[in-house]
């Protein structure tokens, strides 16, 4: 049986604590099931220019604690946390506060990191994505065990916590998400997430036309695959999330079609298709995700703030379903 559709909305900035709270709580008003934040750290400059990345202007910690505290149901995240920009226990300590504070709202997102000019700007070595990635897998083990029952006793390549049981318990075990685009990642997603969410191919080390061709529908079939090359029996189990980063609501799709797919080098049916990207009236855009949850099993679709309001009929249409 297929997994029911859910919703989540990611932001970045805000200009004040209200504004910050009237955005949270309109989302939670629309249906959506979650709210996410990012993890970066650069405001403007040559550094995020590199990037090709917005900025945001929030930490997510306190953020995300303050979108907690001003709602009362919908789940709180981050699209996700990169392990490299936090000590690891402290990491955990805090979003282990978040779920108990919150009554068990919130979604853990987990990454390997991927802006190679953010980490250089802040004087974080950028490992190759091996070592990068096993460093997320050390830091899961980790928080598995401090979330679990007993005395905390792990020592792997990167963390050694010993003899301590680690508080607060969380009010139910909070499903970590791992987020990513390479064979390596997705393989460790589909072995330790609960929810799998599809990103870029990120091997350049920013946003381009590269990590967008990486990302088409066949590609993503490939992501699909290995996911369940590190899931075996427990596949039907994972919850496939993905970030809509192209969605435009609108009547006629074809001119925005065109633009996205001349911006990016793809073809205009690759790109209508995109599993990134959603583009079409409420109805189309439905029927299309319908379409993707039969076939590839992607019943979870996050959209930028920008769309808050405009992706909320497609909300009130399927939630539940």
């Amino acid at each position: 049986m297929a997994n029911p559709f859910r919703f989540g909305v990611q932001s970045f900035n805000a200009d004040s604590g209200q504004q910050w709270a009237d955005r949270v709580r309109k989302a939670e008003e629309l249906g959506y099931s979650a709210f996410h934040l990012a993890d970066h750290l650069l405001g403007p400059g040559k550094a995020l220019e590199a990037a090709n990345h917005p900025v945001q202007n929030l930490a997510a910690i306190p953020a995300m604690a303050y979108a907690a505290a001003v709602t009362s149901s919908i789940k709180i995240g981050c699209r996700v946390f990169c392990i490299d920009y936090h000590n690891p226990v402290v990491l955990t300590k805090s979003a282990m506060t978040i779920d108990m504070l919150s009554g068990g709202r919130l979604e853990f997102g987990l990454g390997a990191g991927w802006i190679k000019s953010e980490y250089e700007a802040v004087n974080i070595p950028f490992d190759e994505p091996r070592v990068r990635i096993d460093r997320l897998a050390d830091v899961i083990e980790g928080i598995k065990a401090f979330r679990g029952d007993g005395q905390v006793n792990v020592r792997n390549g990167t963390i050694n916590w010993q003899e301590f049981e680690g508080l607060p318990k969380p009010i139910s075990k909070p499903p970590i998400m791992i987020g990513g685009g390479s064979p390596r990642i997705l393989r460790l997603a589909g072995q330790e997430a609960d929810i799998v969410s599809l990103n870029f191919n990120n091997r350049a080390g920013a946003i381009g036309p590269d990590g967008v061709q990486l990302s088409t529908e066949s590609e993503t079939v490939k992501k699909l695959g290995w996911i369940r090359e590190g899931a075996g029996e427990r596949f039907d189990e994972l919850e496939i999330e993905i970030g809509a980063y192209f969605t435009v609501v609108v009547d006629d799709a074809r001119p925005v079609v065109q633009t996205f797919a001349q911006m990016f080098g793809c073809s205009e049916e690759d790109m209508l298709r995109h599993p990134h990207a959603l583009f079409g009236g409420v109805d189309s855009i439905c029927e299309e995700l319908h379409r993707r949850r039969e076939q590839h099993g992607i019943s979870y679709f996050t959209v930028g703030e920008d769309n808050l309001e405009a992706f909320a009929p497609v909300v009130a249409k399927l939630t539940g379903q």
